[in-house]
């Protein structure tokens, strides 16, 4: 059995600042450990280390960084920017590592530290057990401030924004325009609060701002990829009827959209975009893109239409990268909105998304609300119930034979998709179709699912309840034990 990670999630550690492992404390010998790790043959490994805006980020910071100069490494801080631009800015001056602190989508209280190797990638998972490893032996910590400085920073050095600025422009071609596009663009008061609205009227476009005003706190708050409602309301309200939204989220390393009409693409829709364009231009290396179970079936459907294939992983985008490194493929990306251009970025960037969906229109002409059409998005049902135990999937064979019963009934015109969340006490059951009433399909298996694995699943009264997680968009039902 391989052993197993403590302290590192699918992406970073994360918790609740003030609550080990979002400690001061513990984000210092964290830094030890990893400066340790990284040090190799060099005596003195340099590590880029980025920030988002979240008021515990100046803390740990400091704390971090203190922590990697006790280990031995050399540090810079570009201030707040992308967690992509950290990825970009570790090959661009050359250092071992970088750091981004950030809880993505999470809400303020929380926050994370996400590392990145010296070629820009998130840390395999051999890497994040050394450090755990390393991280078990290092010294206690000094004596750390807790306290949140009562004026906070949220700038970024000039320097690094420019080779971000450069790192992107190379992602389109020379000739790429946004001169006369209208743009409204929510940058969820974080990461690249400033950047990203710079970067996009450098290129010509009419940009209106909002979530762009970051103060500690409203970070992810009523904005950004995981509230869309009022980037769709300023979409909608655009006078000329011309204008597209973009949303990224905390660490602006996702990307949501949405057409002229204000409505929403998610990850599947823009990576059906991408695909199918790339597919007619011959340049999608193996003719493959990845993404995950959770992706919509009509995203299968519009790339074999255009002569290609999906490959799907695990949910979560370090499970995409994988398979993408494996294959030689260079696009995935996730149902949530996070994209990977691996012939540009090694990590996840919003804003370069958002680039390559503008080359698209660029040049083809098209409005977003046209070429969204390339995809028929199949009705999807997820359901979140809490259980009191995950029994494993293969010890219940009433779940399974109901499960089976829905295929049966499905008729290959859809499926039934049932796993534990990685995180939670939560059994997830999605549904999916081209037409019917998943409602009616689903009742038999959350039955078994009340008796077997002692939760209450309650049917809705009425249809039309969408949530929003990450950016993904599919009805819902969560239940309480």
């Amino acid at each position: 059995m391989s052993e197993r990670r403590k302290w590192f999630g699918t992406d970073g550690i994360r918790g609740k600042y003030g609550v080990e492992p979002m400690t001061p404390e513990f984000v210092w010998r964290a830094g030890h450990a990893a400066a340790r790790h990284f040090a190799g043959g060099k005596t003195e490994p340099l590590f880029i280390v980025g920030r988002d805006t979240r008021a515990s980020g100046c803390v740990l910071e400091d704390s971090l960084c203190l922590g990697l100069l006790a280990g031995g490494a050399r540090v810079t801080r570009p201030g707040v920017v992308p967690s992509g631009a950290v990825s970009l800015l570790v090959t661009g001056i050359g250092a071992q590592a970088g750091v981004m602190l950030s809880a993505s989508h999470n809400d303020a209280a929380d926050n994370g530290v996400k590392f990145f190797d010296g070629k820009g990638f998130k840390l395999a998972d051999a890497d994040e057990l050394a450090i755990e490893r390393l991280l078990e032996k290092s010294p206690a910590a000094p004596v750390l401030s807790h306290e949140i400085p009562a004026v906070m920073e949220f700038g970024a050095q000039p320097i690094y924004l420019e080779m971000y600025r450069e790192a992107l422009a190379k992602t389109v071609p020379s000739d790429f325009s946004l001169a006369g596009r209208a743009l409204v663009l929510d940058a969820a008061n974080g990461a690249a609060w400033g950047s990203a609205a710079n970067i996009l009227q450098n290129y010509g476009a009419d940009v209106q701002r909002l979530g762009c005003q970051p103060d500690g706190m409203n970070i992810n708050r009523d904005c950004g990829s995981t509230h869309p409602e009022a980037l769709q309301a300023a979409v909608r309200r655009h006078a000329d009827g011309r204008a597209i939204g973009l949303a990224l989220d905390g660490d602006a390393d996702r990307l949501i959209m949405t057409d002229e009409d204000g409505e929403l693409l998610d990850g599947d829709e823009i990576l059906a975009i991408v695909g199918t364009h790339l597919l007619g231009k011959r340049a999608l290396p193996k003719k493959t893109i990845v993404a995950t179970v959770m992706s919509n079936l009509g995203l299968d459907e519009a790339i074999v239409s255009a002569g290609g294939s999906v490959a799907r992983t695990e949910v979560g985008d370090r499970y995409v990268l994988a398979r993408m490194r494996e294959e030689g493929c260079t696009v995935g990306g996730e149902q949530s909105g996070h994209f990977l251009f691996l012939d540009h970025a090694p990590s996840g960037d919003g804003l370069l998304s958002a680039l390559q969906v503008l080359e698209v229109q660029q040049q083809t002409g098209k409005p977003l609300r046209e070429l969204r059409r390339v995809m028929r998005k199949y009705l999807q049902r997820l359901y979140n119930l809490p259980v009191k135990k995950k029994t494993p999937l293969e010890r219940l064979p009433k779940l399974r034979a109901a499960a089976r019963e829905v295929e049966r009934r499905l008729d290959g015109k859809g499926r039934i998709f049932i796993r534990y969340s990685g995180t939670e006490n939560k059994i997830r059951v999605l549904l999916e179709a081209a037409d019917g009433d998943l409602e009616q399909l689903a009742r038999p298996v959350l039955r078994v699912i009340k008796t077997s694995l002692g939760t209450q699943p309650k049917f809705p009264s009425r249809r039309g309840e969408f949530a929003r997680v990450g950016g993904m968009v599919s009805e819902v039902v969560s239940a309480p034990v």
